[in-house]
């Protein structure tokens, strides 16, 4: 592939050219030549875009994909395409199919399934067999098919044993063991967040607490076994101050926070619209502040779409029997960009890479491109026309975002809204 980026501003403060508005010449994959004026004798293709951004591709820690099992969901393909036209170069993808992904083989599957893509794909295997908290999956040897990470997504290990046996077996061979921070026995039947809003919609709670406490109770299992802990989709202000004092204490651990926990409150679901149901719940403008500072301090590593297709059947339906998971692939820059800086959002959307094995290289001449073209300028109302992916499962449908993707260059493609 051969391209040249026409007055690109680059978003990208490991690259001598941030903030500078210059030309990209891009030739069979990599960056040969970064200029104010480059010009085109070899007559390639020219992408001349209104009010172009680049930056390195961004990256999603937390992705679900309906293939295998759950189809009518999402693809694989069909998810990649959607992670593409939203600006992402790699997601890391859940293991909630069916069956679960917790061995070597459905983790080469999702590797050959997604092999020369123009999306990396990286596969989160199961952290137990079956994602059913009893026995330890096949830790190693789907590190060895090319799991990043393991992860029974949305499921606590309720055993505090098998959290520590976790911890001390993955550290063996650096494995990154992650853990859905929620103590069931006190979420109960709890569906949305436990407060004065819960008390007026009739609708059974989900306090605070339950997530504390296991997030309390891992980080002293972390303290003990000196392990890798990742942490995904925070949600309260009280476990930002937790993770902050454990990395005061200099623990291996992590963490991430949903997009949509970081725009919505738990005052959205007034109208008992399911497509903010989701797990953690939405919580408090209080809660919402602490995990902004959160990630302007660092305490919070990365955000995440927490990108989840339900299909139709299991959305539409009573409020307490609905599943949870919105799907946020698609308004992901334009949410945060709204939240934050250009230069924050891009920061926030390309962390996270190393602790989940991507390779990040900055925008400089040798290097590969790996980019996002977008314009943070642009504001539009989010509908169902913006959204790709199989399901319609969004809770940002008529939200006003600021920032549109234009597409991506990355392994040696070039693929464009």
């Amino acid at each position: 592939m051969n391209v040249l980026v026409k007055s690109a501003t680059i978003v990208d403060p490991k690259s001598d050219f941030h903030n500078q508005t210059v030309d990209i010449l891009i030739e069979k994959g990599l960056i040969s030549q970064i200029s104010k004026r480059i010009q085109n004798p070899k007559n390639y293709k020219e992408i001349t875009l209104d009010h172009l951004h680049v930056s390195q591709g961004w990256f999603d820690s937390s992705v679900s994909f309906g293939e295998p099992g759950y189809e009518e969901r999402e693809t694989i393909e069909n998810g990649l395409k959607t992670a593409v036209h939203s600006g992402f170069t790699s997601v890391a993808v859940n293991s909630n199919t069916n069956p679960v992904i917790d061995s070597y083989a459905d983790i080469s599957f999702l590797k050959s399934k997604s092999a020369n893509h123009a999306v990396q794909l990286l596969p989160i295997g199961a952290l137990t067999k079956h994602s059913d908290s009893t026995d330890l999956a096949e830790l190693f040897d789907m590190t060895s098919a090319g799991a990043v990470a393991f992860y029974d997504y949305q499921k606590p290990i309720a055993n505090p044993n098998l959290m520590k046996v976790a911890l001390q077996y993955a550290s063996n061979f650096g494995g990154l063991v992650c853990s859905f921070p929620q103590e069931s026995k006190i979420t109960g039947l709890g569906v949305m967040n436990e407060n004065v809003t819960s008390t007026s919609l009739g609708l059974k709670g989900n306090p605070t607490l339950a997530e504390e406490l296991q997030i309390a109770r891992d980080l002293f299992i972390l303290e003990y076994t000196e392990g890798k802990l990742h942490i995904p989709t925070i949600s309260t202000a009280k476990s930002v101050e937790l993770i902050r004092a454990a990395k005061q204490k200099k623990l291996d651990v992590t963490c991430s926070v949903a997009i949509h926990n970081l725009v919505f409150t738990d005052e959205n679901l007034t109208t008992f619209d399911t497509n903010f149901k989701v797990l953690p719940p939405l919580r408090t403008q209080s809660d919402i502040d602490a995990l902004i500072n959160g990630l302007k301090d660092g305490t919070i590593d990365m955000v995440t779409s927490d990108h989840n297709p339900i299909d139709i059947e299991h959305k539409k339906i009573e409020f307490d029997y609905a599943k949870y998971g919105t799907i946020g692939l698609e308004s992901a820059f334009g949410a945060l960009n709204s939240i934050f800086t250009v230069k924050k959002t891009i920061e926030l959307l390309t962390k996270g890479k190393d602790r989940f094995k991507v390779e990040s290289a900055p925008i400089s001449i040798g290097n590969k491109a790996n980019l996002a073209l977008f314009n943070p300028n642009k504001t539009y109302t989010f509908s169902s026309e913006n959204i790709i992916s199989t399901s319609k499962n969004s809770m940002f449908l008529d939200k006003e975002l600021k920032g549109i993707v234009y597409g991506i260059i990355s392994n040696n493609q070039l693929i464009l809204n």
